[in-house]
């Protein structure tokens, strides 16, 4: 069958394969929680009958709802069930504050909320009074007072009048409004169409090696554009999503589903690394030498290279008694893991793609639905730290200054309620302009790959009149093991440009017991002179890479981590920089109160 509707991948499966397995979720049962399995038969039945909730509630074509929960089963349902009788679903994040769900709501026009549990609920219960569109709240928890989703469920549908209801939805409806958190001012609503989606899913299928029947793990939110099409390449390929829990429960959901394969954002395949590294360094004698010489190893992978005979000997001896405990710990059938939403370290993503599991680094935006470039599973077709190529059908190049444009099916229709801003960012001949600034780069097979420098509106002068891009030495310092997250500072007024610095104090806690140096708090380690040392070492290394007018000449170490629940990182981890720079004015002031230039 022709796909132009995202609920007609669901259609198609049910054709081909309808008791096939397709999305679990785990419930309490009575022995503890289980898995709770669809088929693609059970799941048409389930979004039929929130379609018929939705009708019996009197809601037309393009009415919004609102759906706010963690990844589950009935996320799908009511997505799925808002699209195939023309509604705009309206996802939002668990973890935004009260104020952004007032002004989504009311800029949207939301009729009905679907949230996950009371946490949430608690939160967006006071908007009944404040959105006068708002009309009712559904969980999918058992909360006392509000209705409960699947309990509200009808029995019986009107399937003709369901279908009549499809058989008006064309590939330009709006599917959804995506309102992106960005790092200043009000979220903008991303509208996207089913076309925009439908067509970057049918891309992707061309470059990905998602393959028919397998097993994924999801745990990134579905209300984030990169997920939600992956979801749909999911359905598209018959494979049987697990959702995770929860964040803390990802490494003992992995070893459960034994996924083929993941997507992710940087951040949690590092927390990962941190995690496999701090049980290398509990190891002694012997083990010890051998997972260090198996690191040592892995770092001078090359992609699509041969090292030669002897290199690759040794390989196989660390895969088989090293790195096959990483790939254990991913569950042990991981063939590829997919990362977006930020830059990946380097030196990560060639230590994993040396223990055999390659992951592949995409790019894109909530505007592009999401993708515009992925790297491929054939490693002549990848570049360590370049997003990749511009997947088919759509077209990207380069602006006159650096900046990245791109046109094609999957460009947004435009800002919910702000042309004004639509036609900012979509030019008269169709290219939408991204404000990431960009390269390209060779890999040394004949293929040119996308590197991204950095964001527009993030670069900016020294008092000397010399540009400086924050993301590419950010990226770099953070390739150091002792370095956790970075934000670099200056402006028109300084002379030279400065950084705030999260160590990363895992990898500090082992240095400081090798070296004998007290680590009982995170304060007691960044006052140490020794650690303060350790960290210029590390800056001035990677200083090399930099003109001497991009140089980080002074750094402030901090003892917490910036966080999503703190307001410092986006849901996606980005730095909200505008924030930091106010929350940590002080540190700033400190390192520009004069013009002197020693480390700390």
């Amino acid at each position: 069958m022709e796909i132009k509707r995202l609920f007609d991948f669901l259609t198609h499966q049910i054709e081909q394969n309808p008791d096939a397995p397709f999305i679990a979720s785990k419930v309490q049962g009575a022995e503890g929680k289980v898995w709770k399995h669809y088929t693609f038969k059970d799941t048409q039945q389930m979004v039929d009958r929130v379609s018929q909730l939705f009708i019996n509630l009197g809601l037309q074509k393009d009415d919004k709802i609102a759906i706010i929960s963690t990844n589950r089963t009935e996320w799908n349902f009511v997505d799925l069930a808002s699209q195939q009788i023309g509604l705009i679903n309206v996802p939002m994040y668990p973890t935004i504050s009260e104020k952004d769900y007032e002004f989504i709501f009311n800029d949207a026009g939301v009729q009905y909320a679907f949230v996950g549990d009371a946490d949430i609920l608690k939160r967006v219960q006071p908007l009944m009074g404040r959105v006068a569109t708002l009309k009712g709240i559904y969980v999918f928890d058992k909360v006392g007072g509000v209705p409960n989703l699947l309990d509200s469920l009808p029995q019986e549908v009107d399937s003709a009048e369901i279908t009549r209801r499809k058989n008006v939805v064309t590939e330009e409806d709006l599917a959804t409004i995506i309102y992106t958190s960005g790092t200043t001012g009000n979220p903008k609503g991303v509208m996207l169409t089913h076309k925009n989606i439908v067509s970057n899913i049918q891309s992707v299928q061309q470059v990905t090696p998602f393959s028919e029947r397998q097993r994924s793990l999801s745990f990134l939110p579905l209300c984030h554009s990169f997920e939600r099409m992956v979801f749909f390449s999911y359905l598209a390929f018959g494979i049987h999503i697990h959702y995770a829990e929860n964040l803390e429960t990802i490494g003992e959901n992995l070893k459960e589903v034994k996924p083929y394969c993941f997507t992710t954002v940087p951040r949690l395949l590092e927390k990962v690394y941190e995690k496999i590294m701090a049980k290398g360094n509990e190891l002694t004698g012997f083990k010890r030498k051998l997972f260090f010489w198996s690191i040592d190893l892995g770092a001078q992978y090359e992609l699509g290279g041969n090292k030669g005979w002897w290199y690759n000997f040794k390989l196989g001896i660390a895969r088989k008694l090293v790195f096959s405990k990483w790939l254990e710990a991913l569950g042990g059938e991981v063939q590829f893991i997919v990362t977006g939403a930020a830059a990946m370290q380097p030196r990560l993503i060639k230590l994993f793609t040396a223990a055999g599991i390659s992951v592949l680094e995409g790019y894109g935006l909530t505007e592009t639905a999401p993708v515009l470039c992925a790297n491929r599973m054939d490693e002549k077709e990848r570049c360590i730290g370049a997003v990749g190529i511009p997947i088919p059908g759509v077209e990207v190049k380069l602006a006159e200054d650096g900046e990245i444009i791109a046109r094609g099916p999957n460009i947004m229709k435009g800002y919910y309620n702000r042309p004004d801003l639509t036609a900012e960012v979509i030019d008269k001949d169709g290219w939408f302009h991204t404000g990431d600034i960009g390269t390209w780069v060779d890999n040394g097979f004949g293929n040119k790959f996308l590197k991204i420098t950095d964001r527009k509106k993030e670069l900016f002068k020294t008092a000397g009149g010399k540009y400086i891009a924050p993301q590419v030495i950010e990226n770099k310092m953070k390739e150091s093991r002792f370095i956790e997250q970075m934000m670099v500072v200056g402006g028109d007024d300084k002379k030279f440009v400065s950084a705030l610095i999260v160590p990363s104090f895992v990898n500090l806690q082992d240095w400081c017991k090798e070296n004998g140096i007290p680590a009982e708090s995170n304060e007691q380690i960044v006052n140490n002179d020794k650690i303060k040392a350790l960290i210029n070492e590390e800056v001035e290394k990677y200083n090399r890479d930099f003109g001497k007018w991009e140089q980080v000449k002074k750094f402030k170490l901090l003892t917490q981590e910036w966080t999503v629940e703190a307001g410092e990182l986006t849901p996606t981890m980005k730095v909200k920089r505008k924030i930091i720079y106010e929350r940590y004015a002080p540190h700033v002031e400190e390192l520009y109160k004069d013009s002197e230039t020693n480390l700390n």
